[in-house]
């Protein structure tokens, strides 16, 4: 079998009828949707676990740490 091009793939979706079309394009559109769902619930999760574990901090920690190590020096004035 000869290997699928994006130009090929184009071609021969271009000769479907328009509402065939219209389908793969929202057939297309559905799983990339579903896609990007479930890498973002697997990355969701992954930083859950390492938030419970102790690699990670919270944002107010990180926070507080950098405004901690780069706040300007304040002088009181007599």
């Amino acid at each position: 079998m000869a290997a699928l091009t994006l130009d090929r793939v184009l071609t021969q979706a271009e000769a479907l009828p328009a509402d065939e079309q219209e389908m793969l394009e929202s057939l297309l559109r559905q799983r990339r949707i579903e896609t990007w769902r479930q890498e973002t619930a697997a990355e969701a999760k992954s930083a859950i676990k390492a938030f419970r574990s102790g690699k990670l901090k919270t944002q107010r920690e990180t926070s507080a740490n950098r405004r901690g190590s780069f706040a300007p020096h304040q002088h009181r004035l007599a």
